[in-house]
């Protein structure tokens, strides 16, 4: 296993840290089959894996649970990561939801616990408020509870150099990996302040996972699956500390675990090569779509950017079974989906052809022929 050093906490941290927002579930499906989960998680620390992140919703809530009860026997020897969903400015509130935490985790301390999800304006306007949230976690951390004060991120890249500037934070979890290098110099900058950087999604979401020769020819050396592609590729960022994996079985962890001890992932020339592929890649998507949004909104909600990316997952890098998945995803009814996911629409399959999207089009697309060669595509 590869350590680096976590920012300026000065702790020795592996490059493969454990997500557990994938653990096996029992029978019922509404809770954790805590002896695989614990197996697995242990099969981890053995190999050297020694950050473990979760969270109270992951696993139908039941997750922290099946954490807590991995780590008995383990607990000074890895370190714990969990969060905080800021939900109002109350920093009453936000002590309340810790507690249920350590109790859930049956721990004392939470190593690096995060203000989960936050954008620069929560920051602003819930986080960093009179009695609020990060008042308190000044307080938790002043009494033991919390050893350092985190965020995760999922706004605009530009927004997170104020949050790292705040001084506050000693890590962010932020996406990075092959597919979405949108972070890139933000988490260079956190590095560069001493933050320490951990990369969520380092196989997209599920993304790299599946079969690609087009990504897995992206170096000569031999690579056996597009998964291990984009895990090397995140760990061979000098401003990645961890790479977080959710892992879902035994094997997972195996496979993750040997190619994070894999020293120099990726050398020099293979990481250009790399990146001149990467944007090969990227002028041949952005003949498709730009991604501009000029033609949004669509009447019917159609997310024809969104399209376009999986129709771009499917041309250009090979991920064809991931794009049907997510393709037909977005059939379901709005209010049968994840609140997170609730905004991104529909597929082409709504498309009444009314032409006003390419009337708003800057490059002149012929969008309504494209969404249905894509609808033909993935469905």
């Amino acid at each position: 296993m590869q350590f680096k050093t976590f920012g300026n906490t000065g702790i020795k941290m592996s490059a493969l840290g454990f997500g557990a927002m994938r653990l096996p579930m029992d029978g019922t499906g509404e809770k954790v089959d805590y002896d695989k989960a614990t197996a697995m998680i242990h099969k981890a620390f053995e190999s050297g894996v020694n950050y473990i992140d979760t969270a109270p919703g992951y696993c139908g809530e039941d997750s922290e649970v099946a954490v807590g009860k991995a780590l008995k026997g383990w607990r000074d020897k890895v370190y714990l990561s969990t969060k905080n969903p800021i939900q109002d400015s109350s920093g009453e509130n936000w002590r309340k939801r810790l507690e249920g935490s350590l109790k859930k985790l049956d721990v004392d301390y939470i190593d690096f616990y995060h203000m989960w999800g936050i954008s620069l304006d929560s920051f602003r306007t819930q986080v960093d408020v009179p009695n609020g949230p990060m008042e308190a976690a000044q307080k938790a951390l002043e009494e033991g509870l919390i050893k350092h004060i985190s965020f995760s991120f999922h706004d605009k890249a530009e927004n997170m150099f104020p949050i790292i500037d705040s001084g506050y934070f000693s890590s962010v979890l932020a996406q990075y990996n092959l597919l979405d290098r949108s972070n890139e110099e933000a988490i260079a900058h956190a590095a560069k302040k001493g933050l320490g950087v951990v990369a969520m999604g380092p196989i997209g979401g599920g993304r790299l996972g599946a079969p690609s020769e087009a990504l897995k020819k992206l170096i000569d050396k031999e690579v056996h699956s597009t998964a291990e592609m984009a895990l090397r590729f995140v760990l061979a960022n000098p401003n990645v500390h961890i790479a977080l994996s959710g892992m879902e079985n035994e094997a997972m962890v195996a496979e993750n675990v040997k190619v994070a001890s894999i020293e120099g992932t990726l050398t020099k020339e293979e990481q250009l090569q790399v990146d001149r592929m990467m944007a090969e890649n990227r002028r041949l998507a952005e003949l498709y779509c730009t991604a501009c949004n000029y033609c949004m909104p669509c009447p019917q909600n159609v997310n024809i950017p969104k399209v376009f990316e999986l129709m771009n997952y499917h041309k250009v890098y090979d991920l064809t079974d991931y794009a049907k998945t997510e393709y037909a995803s977005l059939d379901v009814p709005l209010e049968e989906r994840h609140e997170w996911v609730r905004g991104n629409g529909f597929n082409a399959a709504k498309c009444t052809k009314c032409g006003l999207c390419e009337e708003k089009c800057p490059q002149h697309l012929k969008i309504i022929e494209q969404l249905m060669e894509t609808d033909a595509a993935l469905r």
